[in-house]
């Protein structure tokens, strides 16, 4: 009788969390159910052309694959096919020299005009606003512009510079093989100040402005107030600005392909431009697959580096 009455006791006593157990498993179920549409988009618009474009760089995937459905498996013949032409060793380089003179400069001007904007003046919000243009105007409409700009024998920019009399000859820049990759850089970080601007203008006002004051009371204003208050805390800012310029300037394709499509001689051949080229103009899809996986894999690289040396930051 005694056991009957301390089962009883127990099922009692456990009842509750049995009940809290199930209650708790619903709320799991329902946030789960939440998420699978998202789940669902991410799987199809972004999980399977990843996938599909690593299977396509190993298959011989051409015109011909869309009639008969064949596409034969050629292992790593497409890389080495794509690394040893003449065109990559030239594509890497550009790539790198787009990407770093295009965030140097979109950071750089960016932070500049954000710290300017953190001063209160009339119209301080109107031209804010007007400095989100670029980025608002799309891009294939932003390099036919830049192209009617920079033309060499009725640009504005060669008859401006001519007016005031600061060039003899007209440039050619984006005919020449020596301005035309200096050109492009030029107009990606006009377009991209916006974007820097805006990022690094939000951080600037979470730095509370008793800080300033209070380094101000030390001494510390204009640059040094910069150094120690400004860069400490807008740092955080700074990196997620810094990995994302990264990773959306390695495959800037819109701008080269409306100022100069590549030329010339590939002066302004990136592994972007280059992969769309092998597969929309020479529809050799495999190897434009198997270029465009090597960028991503030189994202993933940069992404893996910064999150590290990041977490290292945050430890010490």
């Amino acid at each position: 009788m005694a056991d009957v009455l301390r089962r009883a006791v127990r099922a009692v006593d456990s009842a509750p969390v049995d009940r809290g157990l199930r209650k708790r498993g619903r709320r799991h179920q329902s946030q789960l159910l939440f998420l699978l549409p998202a789940l669902a988009y991410m799987a199809a618009f972004f999980g399977y052309p990843v996938v599909k474009n690593v299977v396509m760089g190993f298959q011989r995937y051409t015109t011909a694959t869309f009639y008969t459905g064949q596409a034969p498996w050629v292992g790593f013949a497409n890389y080495k096919a794509v690394v040893s032409s003449s065109v990559f060793d030239k594509a890497l380089l550009n790539t790198v020299l787009f990407t770093a003179g295009s965030i140097a400069g979109q950071f750089l001007t960016g932070l500049a005009i954000a710290v300017f904007f953190r001063r209160r003046f009339p119209l301080n919000g109107v031209l804010r606003s007007l400095l989100l243009l670029p980025w608002l105007v799309p891009l294939i409409v932003s390099s036919a512009v830049w192209r009617w700009i920079l033309d060499q024998d009725n640009g504005v920019l060669n008859r401006f510079l001519g007016d005031l009399h600061l060039v003899q000859d007209r440039p050619g820049w984006l005919t020449s093989t020596s301005l035309a990759l200096i050109a492009v850089i030029g107009v990606n970080i006009w377009i991209g100040i916006p974007f820097n601007v805006a990022i690094l203008y939000g951080g600037l006002q979470d730095i509370p402005e008793e800080l300033y004051e209070a380094a101000a009371l030390d001494g510390a204003t204009g640059w040094r107030a910069f150094r120690h208050v400004t860069w400490p805390l807008l740092r955080p800012v700074v990196g997620v600005v810094l990995v994302l310029g990264v990773v959306y300037t390695v495959k800037v394709l819109d701008v080269i392909l409306g100022l100069t499509n590549g030329g010339p001689a590939n002066a302004t051949q990136t592994i972007a431009s280059q992969s769309y080229q092998l597969s929309f103009q020479q529809f050799d899809f495999g190897q434009g697959a198997a270029l465009g996986n090597v960028l991503i894999v030189i994202s993933l690289v940069f992404a893996f580096l910064y999150l590290r040396a990041n977490r290292r930051a945050v430890e010490q």
